[in-house]
């Protein structure tokens, strides 16, 4: 059965700097990787580099097996790769379900999946005539959050999620990813900083440092001391 996703020696970057090199790794169907590493070290940028928001210098990305290397990003959300990015990127003048209903691809069955939304973040669900910058950015983010979820990705990469928020929105974006992916079966990379998260949702992660891989192993109890000895150096 082929992986989710499979990435085998994807090199790219920016002009004439490489920022990633020769990263090789497989995600399985229903899997949580958790990459983690300090800020500058090129996670967002293999993120941007599988989307194809960057170009691949050498390599490849393979979706159940498909060579969607060079396939540009709108095409890759329609085989099912979503992308929750680091920013808050959403229509700030547009209301709260105007900004969900963002998320899906038809309008079919859009009560139901507002329900859905309710359960994981019901102060959704009470704002959905709320101008979506009015939000807190906790409330945003779980905006965000709820818009990847509602497509149902096969494959869904979140980028520094946890970035500012405080702890209560922190474990409730905890429990309704464990919750998603065990009932779902989506796959997930989680590009984070904030350890205790990312461990907390993950079997394996991956540490980059300087645009490579230096270390990976599946989560277990000595997981965070191991990787912070990587982060300080």
């Amino acid at each position: 059965m082929s992986n989710a996703l499979d990435v085998d020696g994807l090199a790219s970057g920016y002009g004439s700097s490489e920022v990633i090199r020769d990263i090789s790794f497989s995600l399985a169907k229903s899997e949580t990787l958790a990459i983690v590493g300090k800020n500058g070290m090129g996670k967002t940028s293999l993120l941007k580099a599988i989307l194809g928001f960057l170009p691949a210098w050498r390599g490849s990305v393979k979706l159940t097996g498909k060579d969607v290397t060079r396939m540009p990003p709108h095409l890759k959300r329609r085989l099912g790769v979503v992308y929750v990015p680091q920013e808050h990127a959403l229509f700030q003048d547009l209301s709260v379900r105007d900004n969900l209903r963002l998320g899906l691809l038809t309008d079919k069955d859009i009560d139901v999946v507002f329900d859905q939304v309710g359960q994981w973040f019901p102060v959704l669900t009470r704002r959905l005539a709320q101008r979506a910058g009015t939000l807190s950015g906790g409330e945003q983010k779980m905006l965000i959050v709820a818009r990847a979820l509602m497509a149902k990705p096969e494959v869904l990469l979140l980028d520094e999620v946890t970035e500012g928020l405080q702890p209560s929105v922190v474990d409730r974006l905890s429990e309704v990813l464990v919750r998603f992916r065990r009932d779902v079966g989506t796959s997930m990379i989680v590009v984070e900083q904030h350890l205790p998260f990312a461990l907390g949702i993950a079997g394996r992660y991956l540490v980059f440092t300087r645009g490579e891989i230096v270390d990976s192993a599946d989560v277990n109890g000595d997981a965070a001391a191991r990787i912070e000895s990587h982060m300080r150096i």
